[in-house]
């Protein structure tokens, strides 16, 4: 049977490190609350006997070899699905097999192959989700948790759509802004790249042949030219050396924190990440909140989902401060990473105990803000880059036609 370790509070808060025999992680967990103990994390230890056998399992009827994990957009069509399913009345165990008999293979319908078999053999529906970490994780499985615990698996399920579908959305609006210049861009470094290797070498030979002085502009175009064509398989090393040593530097912990610090003081693209952030993890907690999920475990959770060292950080001093019996608001504003404004209403939602429907509208107001940073940064990057254009284009033509004025000079001579 497999061990996992657990870092736990006991009833007076004190923290309890130890270590439990169990199925399955839902089962330690069960167990560790029979303790009397509030579970933070839980961490299974892998012994090579397990992974053996894990590796010599077969594949059932359906399941297909994958690499990966599931895309986020076929999740959220999946969660979509299960939520109307549920709305209408059909039953858990149906719903999941019309689902997993329409879906494509791949690793989501592997997944669901095994959640059928695990709920047709007893286990709960959070049970059979969380064998499957790489598809379902934490938010999900303590969601689907909160709502059978709750006797409300539908409107569980209906937020945890509503949560997916406009995450998904803000994703999906800055990525597709940042389309437009990375492909300008693309293309100017290829009809540049084109220029040095085989435009420039041919005015060189031209003036070679009329044995001209060059001038010092145009003989530094020419020793650029002569560099592309001899060791052009350098500049896609340039930004692949800089993402190697970026995870690098994230090995560390105070390195990745460096990082994800030296981010948010980029002008422009660090209040970027830190309102498209915080739109991320106030919606994520105030799902969680409203759903039913302790708020000690909804703060694990979005400390876990926030993607960047100095936000783990700030929710770190948040979790120890409803640890200790104090509110939310106190280590948000100490923290200096959010407006007044978010204090603010988290201090009014805990006031009045609406904070799940503060968090929501903290969320929309920075959904808002990036939607007009991002169009604001696109249209700051399209003059940008046509006077960069511009001017690299123009320094090419200047240094070019300088040595043809000299000879048209020396010609009418």
């Amino acid at each position: 049977m497999p061990t996992f370790k657990y870092e736990a509070m006991d009833t007076s808060g004190s923290e309890v490190k130890d270590s439990v025999e169990a199925a399955n992680e839902e089962e330690a967990q069960q167990k560790i609350r029979q303790m009397g103990y509030f579970a933070t994390k839980i961490t299974e230890v892998q012994s090579g006997k397990g992974k053996k056998k894990n590796k010599q399992g077969k594949r059932k009827k359906g399941q297909v070899f994958t690499l990966g994990g599931v895309s986020s957009k076929h999740l959220c069509t999946f969660t979509r699905q299960f939520s109307t399913l549920q709305d209408a009345g059909l039953p858990v165990l149906r719903s999941l097999r019309i689902l997993e008999g329409q879906m494509k293979p791949g690793p989501l319908k592997n997944a669901l192959i095994d959640v059928v078999d695990d709920v047709e053999s007893g286990s709960t529906l959070s049970e059979a989700f969380a064998k499957h970490p790489k598809c379902f994780d934490r938010l999900y499985v303590n969601m689907v948790k909160a709502g059978e615990a709750g006797g409300a698996l539908e409107v569980i399920l209906k937020r945890l759509a509503d949560f997916k579908e406009k995450s998904q959305s803000l994703k999906r609006r800055i990525t597709g802004a940042m389309v437009y210049p990375v492909v300008v861009i693309l293309v100017a470094v290829a009809i540049l790249t084109f220029i040095m290797i085989y435009i420039i070498p041919k005015f060189e030979k031209i003036f070679k042949d009329f044995q001209m002085e060059l001038p010092d502009m145009t003989k530094a175009l020419m020793a650029t030219s002569r560099w592309f064509v001899e060791y052009w398989y350098i500049l896609p090393l340039f930004p692949l050396s800089f993402w190697l040593l970026i995870k690098l530097i994230r090995l560390s912990k105070t390195g990745n924190y460096a990082v994800d610090r030296v981010y948010l003081w980029i002008p422009v693209v660090g209040p970027l990440i830190e309102k498209t952030v915080v739109a991320r993890t106030m919606r994520t907690l105030g799902t969680l909140v409203a759903s039913g999920v302790p708020i000690l475990e909804a703060l694990s959770i979005v400390r876990e989902t926030s993607t960047n060292a100095v936000f783990e950080r700030m929710y770190q001093r948040v979790y120890e401060s409803i640890r200790e019996g104090d509110t939310i608001a106190q280590p948000l504003k100490e923290s200096r990473l959010v407006d007044d404004m978010v204090v603010n209403m988290i201090d009014v939602g805990e006031e009045t105990g609406d904070l799940d429907t503060m968090l929501y509208k903290i969320a929309d107001v920075y959904d808002e803000e990036v939607n007009v940073m991002v169009e604001s940064l696109i249209s700051l990057l399209e003059p940008l880059m046509i006077v960069f254009l511009g001017l690299v284009i123009g320094s090419i033509v200047i240094a070019l036609f300088l040595p043809l004025i000299k000879l048209l000079e020396g010609l009418s001579k």
